[in-house]
């Protein structure tokens, strides 16, 4: 029997193949996102220079391990990255190699040596995911406002324009939301706290107790 609670995905899957942004959710307590097959897209739903970089939304393995042939990262490093992208849900920033030739997917994405990624696999989402391998990911938020936190809050700020896919059967009401928590990894493992964030909030004002749970569940340094 099918999960009567499962977002209606068909209006964002119309969108996405015409090229244009969809919002989707997250698990709480993450807020929503903006995606789109192209970045410029994603820029524009927001309302900010259409050539801002993007996080890649690497939700699809055969997608990461192309990647991961272009980032400058050691095998467990390698594994801590994965790790942190797909069980922590954070956005990530990740060194690439300096001799590699860099895909035009990840250009977009590119800040400072790093890839700005994102990598989470929430289940209600697969089937719509699926279709798309490549897509392009930020807060969804207009420039200058908080992240939406309710599908509610996702229609009021983008409008009817921008298809928002509504999940709140299946997230928490009243829990407080946030965009994700941005770390930096070294070649070596090294991790690095970047934002604070939905993950972290729980850990204290300082973030190194956050960092040191992710460090013994994970490895990195």
């Amino acid at each position: 029997m099918s999960d009567t609670r499962l977002p209606d995905t068909g209006a964002a899957a119309e969108a996405l193949r015409a090229g244009r942004a969809v919002i989707l959710p997250n698990p709480s307590p993450l807020t929503y996102v903006v995606a789109a097959t192209a970045p410029g897209a994603v820029n524009d739903a927001k309302g900010r220079p259409t050539g801002q970089e993007v996080a890649l939304w690497v939700h699809d393995d055969a997608v990461w391990r192309a990647l991961a042939t272009e980032l400058s990262l050691t095998p467990a490093a390698l594994r801590t990255a994965f790790a942190l992208l797909r069980e922590e849900r954070v956005t990530l920033l990740v060194p690439v190699r300096a001799d590699a030739r860099p895909s035009p997917w990840t250009g977009p994405a590119l800040r400072d040596g790093h890839l700005l990624l994102f990598g989470a696999q929430w289940g209600p989402l697969s089937a719509l995911l699926t279709g798309f391998p490549q897509l392009y990911v930020s807060s969804a938020n207009r420039t200058g406002q908080p992240p939406a936190d309710t599908a509610a809050r996702a229609t009021a700020m983008f409008g009817p324009g921008i298809p928002v896919v509504d999940a709140e059967a299946l997230r928490r009401p009243g829990t407080p939301h946030a965009a994700t928590t941005m770390l930096r990894i070294g070649s070596g493992g090294d991790l690095e706290h970047v934002r604070r964030g939905a993950q972290d909030q729980a850990h204290g004002p300082e973030p190194e107790a956050y960092l040191a749970r992710l460090r013994a569940a994970h490895g990195g340094r």
